[in-house]
């Protein structure tokens, strides 16, 4: 019994250490091309058990190494010619002619190019489209191309799953979606051929859906950055002499973004509230809204993370404040005037309760912040319900914007009637910066009054009014007797 256990179960010459990783009645692809995309899709093809070939113009100036063991290395003509079903072209589109003379070859096999667009144009025909018209006999597939080589090499458990496929060959895109599918991904079908125009211009979009946001952060930021300089810097210097340009590199900036992320933030429900007005005020739900609210409402998320970015960079600046020199000065100023004056112990009651309050209600509003910000995130959010997500994102989110409006309040509740408060008649920019977000409270609290929240719930599930539905309204009546 003893024996048995420390014998093997099998024996050294049934195991063969360079045995292919892969069996011999897998599925064989063929990959014309022996870049790093070439690369990283043959370990991926691999470790999904297929049979790789890659086909090179010059098989002898790949080097040694760079690819598995188990890859075949062949010339173009010979990788496509090894009983190949599919053919991934993993070369730049100005080498396909060089593959005409392979055109019977290729016939009948799919031919999935991965390639992208150099230039954002999607007047013109597509990468694919120029390779099905010198390919007519095979089938062309559009796909792989939104996946980068670290993706293919990671799998799909590191980065993004999904796999844009478009083509007018049905078979071909079902041989596709297969092996898609057998590598981990999420194949997508985007439709017929002239689809990968979009496809192939979607790797040059820099934030598509961030572009929006940012600008109207920037614009923002420049708007209150430019006022302060106006107000508190240049004016004094003309009029008065004062110089003050050192607060450009720190106290104006700290000054700014307190209010782009309060603005922001009130910008990401004010779309919401007016979407409910404007359902009001039409008595249904069914019609749509302008363009120009449909494309506000899909970029309050990201609205909400830059409000959060200026919230999070304003409580590092302010962290910061006791390390500047200028800071050293004045309370070294304070207490001479002090001493001077003979004060021994001086308090300010209302200073003490304005630091206390807003700084207090700051540090809560960039707590319920984060929280927002962090449930945004789909690894996150997608473990929520729906409840649990509009309880955190609306509810949490007016939390959070009431602290903010308080913090502001709180730091200056008594500048707007002080005449010093508006030199030049400029008021300050923090009363500026909570006009909006005031606004979005008082919107919201006649939205949560019975008479108007019950008319709003019963439009969200389907009543209209007569105006917009008035054969339902007849068929009601009918339905009770009266004539």
């Amino acid at each position: 019994m003893a024996e048995d256990l420390t014998t093997p179960l099998l024996s050294d010459s049934e195991v063969s250490a360079d045995a292919p990783p892969v069996c011999l009645t897998s599925p064989t692809v063929a990959i014309l091309g022996s870049g790093d995309f070439s690369r990283s899709l043959a370990e991926r093809l691999l470790a999904c058990g297929v049979r790789v070939v890659v086909g090179s113009r010059c098989v002898n100036r790949i080097p040694s190494g760079l690819f598995p063991d188990a890859v075949e290395l062949r010339n173009q003509e010979g990788a496509v010619s090894q009983g190949v079903s599919v053919v991934f072209m993993a070369l730049f589109p100005e080498h396909y002619r060089s593959l005409l003379g392979l055109q019977s070859a290729l016939a009948g096999k799919v031919l999935v190019d991965v390639s992208n667009a150099a230039e954002m144009n999607i007047h013109g025909p597509s990468n694919a489209e120029r390779l099905a018209e010198l390919f007519p006999d095979s089938l062309v597939v559009k796909g792989f191309n939104t996946v980068s080589a670290w993706e293919l090499q990671t799998g799909a458990h590191d980065g993004s799953t999904q796999v844009l496929i478009c083509s007018d060959s049905t078979e071909g895109k079902r041989r596709v979606v297969e092996l898609a599918r057998k590598m981990g991904f999420h194949p997508v079908d985007m439709g017929g051929l002239s689809a990968a125009r979009e496809i192939e211009v979607a790797s040059l979009r820099l934030f598509p859906s961030w572009s929006g946001s940012i600008v109207v952060t920037f614009l923002l930021f420049f708007f209150f950055y430019g006022y302060g300089f106006l107000r508190g810097i240049l004016l004094p210097f003309l009029a008065q002499g004062h110089n003050a340009f050192y607060r450009l590199a720190l106290g104006l900036v700290n000054e700014s973004l307190p209010a782009v992320a309060l603005v922001t933030l009130a910008l990401v429900y004010f779309p919401g509230l007016f979407a409910a007005w404007l359902q009001l005020w039409r008595g249904t739900k069914y019609q749509r809204f302008p363009s120009w609210l449909d494309n506000w409402l899909q970029r309050r998320k990201q609205l909400g993370l830059l409000s959060f970015l200026c919230a999070a960079l304003h409580g590092v600046y302010s962290l910061c404040q006791p390390l500047r020199r200028i800071t050293l000065h004045r309370l070294v100023n304070t207490a001479y005037r002090q001493v001077k004056a003979g004060v021994e112990e001086p308090w300010d009651e209302l200073g003490v309760w304005r630091s206390e309050l807003y700084l207090s209600c700051g540090v809560l509003g960039l707590g319920v912040l984060s929280l927002l910000a962090i449930t945004s995130l789909p690894s996150v959010g997608n473990t929520l319900n729906w409840r649990e997500f509009t309880f955190v994102q609306s509810g949490l989110g007016y939390i959070a914007l009431t602290l903010s409006i308080m913090h502001t309040l709180f730091f200056s509740w008594d500048f707007a009637f002080h005449i010093e408060a508006y030199p030049f008649y400029m008021p300050p920019s923090s009363l500026l910066a909570v006009v909006l977000p005031c606004v979005v409270l008082v919107c919201r609290g006649f939205l949560l009054l019975p008479c108007i929240s019950t008319r709003l719930a019963r439009i969200r599930r389907g009543w209209e009014s007569k105006r917009n539905c008035p054969v339902l309204q007849t068929h009601h009546v009918a339905d009770n007797g009266i004539p």
